[in-house]
């Protein structure tokens, strides 16, 4: 009889359908709003188990004499005999029917069930542990022998076999039994805790040779450097520090290139060292820094450190240090000379040792390592070699021509007509000025505006003038500035405010007109926004009025109206001075809202789309009006407010399908008023046409 396709190996007969538990659907909460009563978990809890039936468990059964007590066995006989061949790999099953012989003290049945079981699944472990522990547990000695010879035979990598084995031995006193499972297992080569667990073995009876011979044979098996560390402590720990030295040395021979080396010559120099053998242990350091990569020596390092401070003098060993980080250094730059990153950390190496000679040689090397491009990218990098270079003779080495030299040899490297660096122009100018070479300062900055133009240059130096007080300097400067950039707004602000700090408020007005007559600005509204404000300080609200209209003239943005009512709301001109508190609030609250009107006008006529806009304007309004007291009248503007309508609309989302999303519309009073008109209208051709038929008819 074939087995069913969709039988499993752990069910025997059963198929996956036979066996499969079906739950009930989840129940749908329909109304999700919080009860009037509420129950805690701790109630839910406590009713649960106030309700909770009694288990229900089979009675005990009392077998009176021994011929019900054979027809029992006959029948849980029967029941295990009729359930194995349905589920026959099922291994739990075939445990509990051997469990039960054991319990009705019948061991040959016992053995036998467990025979059939290893017939079915030999190479599960499991199986031989249980069948062994039930020989151990009744005092079958040899049995318990048997079955553990033929476990550790068949499944010789599982070391649990093994270990269970050797403590039986153990504990029956079979020490010499127990070294005999131990050989053998030793002989397939288990891992590094099996040859620990022997060594322990021999040690638990003071067999220090033996354990010595084991190690011996641990570190030819596992030729790792935490096994020879443990060797070479076993030995020390026993005193006999001729041979600990003797394993260091040996495993050093071997696995001096090994990726743990490191921890090896830390562990032999520290041998060392606890034998007051300080020349051999800073010999080790030597050695190891010396064949170790520095990548992996890191801890070497600071052991040997360590070890100088407390034993030796730091120089020497600082010297060897560096004489391999520079060994180090020296390989990479020849192998990747635009490495700029090498170049660094090279030149950081020998400014610490402090070497003038040496440093100076390496930044000569490292500066003559030109980009092969003319492309920036290529030479953000190496343009602080220069200036590191620059900073170093002039701060460390003092040396004032050299400084001014190497600035000069930068500047006329790189193609300035390609690109440029501001910051070695600045550097070289504030070199100068340091120096009290202000001609020379001024001389490079000019050099640098004639050139390579930049923001940054002509910014500092203006600045640079206008701490010197040279106004004259600085009002060309700026010119200089429009010229080259006549579309900076920054450069026009600053300009007219510097004219508005020596009082020339006639000169400040001409440069604001000037810019704001640019055909093309690159922050605009910075730029009108300081000339309203300079104006506005200057007590020119009608000059200001009138830059308002203008503005208005170029663009009705949102922000230009409100800022326009900001500043009517707020202005109280000359002629107004005389008048009370209130008549002046009176006078600016009327011509802010004749701006409001101006705006809406234009958002109702003109842009009758921006109806956001058009409604946050009437909600600035109704805050001012809110916000003024006894002169505020809201009723002027909640007339005007629109509905809040939520619509639904097509929208196309960026993967290109489409879905409905809500948005906001607003719906204005005389939208409202045109809405019934046309639905009055229907109304009467609907009934036009309705006189019009009947009469036909």
């Amino acid at each position: 009889m074939s087995l069913s396709k969709e039988a499993h190996s752990t069910l025997g007969y059963l198929t996956l359908k036979d066996t499969e538990v079906k739950l009930p659907p989840p129940t749908r909460v329909k109304n999700k709003t919080p009860a009037p009563i509420q129950i805690t978990a701790e109630q839910i809890l406590r009713e649960a188990r106030e309700r909770q039936e009694a288990e229900i468990r089979p009675p005990k059964q009392k077998i009176p004499d021994a011929t019900e007590l054979g027809e029992y066995r006959l029948r849980k006989r029967k029941e295990f005999e009729d359930l194995i061949p349905r589920v026959r790999r099922n291994i739990g099953l075939w445990i509990k029917y051997a469990q039960w012989e054991e319990s009705q003290k019948d061991f040959k049945s016992a053995r036998s069930v467990w025979e059939k079981a290893l017939e079915v699944d030999n190479k599960n472990h499991t199986l031989w542990l249980k069948y062994a522990e039930m020989e151990m547990k009744n005092k079958f000695i040899n049995h318990a022998r048997n079955v553990w010879n033929r476990a550790v035979t068949l499944l010789p990598r599982v070391d649990q076999l093994w270990y269970k084995y050797i403590h039986m031995e153990e504990l029956l006193g079979n020490v010499a039994g127990a070294r005999q499972v131990f050989e053998r297992w030793m002989k397939w080569m288990p891992d590094q805790q099996g040859w620990l667990s022997y060594i322990k073995f021999e040690l638990r009876y003071n067999e220090i040779e033996r354990a010595r011979g084991v190690f011996e044979r641990f570190v030819q098996c596992h030729p790792r450097v935490g096994a020879w560390i443990r060797h070479a402590k076993f030995e020390m720990k026993n005193g006999e520090v001729a041979k600990a030295r003797n394993v260091y040395e040996r495993a050093v021979e071997k696995l001096a290139d090994d990726e743990e080396a490191e921890q090896l010559f830390v562990a032999f120099a520290e041998f060392e060292e606890r034998c007051k053998e300080t020349e051999r242990a800073r010999r080790i350091y030597k050695f190891a820094l010396d064949h170790i990569p520095k990548g992996r020596a890191e801890d070497l390092y600071h052991k040997f450190v360590a070890f100088e401070k407390q034993y030796g003098d730091r120089e020497g060993i600082e010297e060897a240090i560096v004489g391999k980080r520079r060994f180090q250094y020296e390989d990479e730059v020849r192998k990747n000379p635009l490495n700029y990153d090498s170049w660094f950390d090279y030149i950081r190496l020998e400014e610490s040792v402090g070497n003038k000679e040496r440093i100076k040689e390496v930044y000569e090397r490292a500066i003559a390592n030109v980009p092969p491009a003319e492309e920036k990218r290529f030479w953000q990098r190496y343009i602080y070699l220069w200036i590191n270079y620059a900073l170093y003779k002039e701060l460390d080495a003092e040396d004032v021509d050299r400084t001014r030299d190497v600035y000069r040899e930068c500047l006329n490297l790189i193609p300035h007509s390609k690109f440029s660096f501001a910051k070695i122009w600045l550097l070289a100018a504030q070199f100068e000025i340091r120096q009290l070479n202000l001609r020379g300062a001024r001389q490079i900055l000019g050099n640098a505006i004639g050139k390579a133009p930049k923001d940054k240059i002509f910014k500092k130096y203006i600045e640079i003038e206008l701490q010197l007080g040279n106004i004259d300097r600085c009002r060309k400067l700026y010119e200089k500035y429009l010229e080259w950039s006549p579309e900076n707004c920054y450069a026009w602000s600053k300009y007219a405010e510097l004219e508005r700090s020596l009082s020339e408020t006639d000169r400040a007005r001409a440069i604001f007109e000037l810019a704001i007559a640019q055909p093309a600005l690159d922050m605009p509204e910075l730029l009108w926004k300081a000339y309203i404000d300079f104006e506005t300080a200057e007590g020119e609200f009608e000059r200001a009025r009138a830059l308002y209209e203008r503005l208005l003239n170029k663009t009705k943005h949102l922000k230009v109206w409100i800022s326009y009512v900001e500043f009517e709301a707020t202005a109280i001109d000359q002629n107004g001075l005389d008048l009370t508190e209130e008549e002046q609030g009176r006078e600016c609250l009327q011509r802010a809202r004749r701006v409001f009107e101006e705006a809406l006008n234009y958002f109702r006529s003109s842009a009758p789309e921006l109806k956001e806009e058009r409604a946050m304007l009437l909600e600035k309004w109704l805050n001012m009006e809110a916000s003024s007291g006894e002169l505020g009248d809201i009723s002027l503007v909640q007339s005007k407010l629109p509905k809040k309508l939520k619509k639904r609309r097509k929208v196309t989302t960026e993967d290109g399908s489409a879905r409905i999303g809500e948005f906001i519309d607003y719906l204005f009073p005389e939208e409202i008023q045109t809405t019934n008109l046309k639905i009055l209208e229907a109304a009467y051709q609907w009934k036009k046409k309705q006189k019009l038929s009947s009469g036909d008819n």
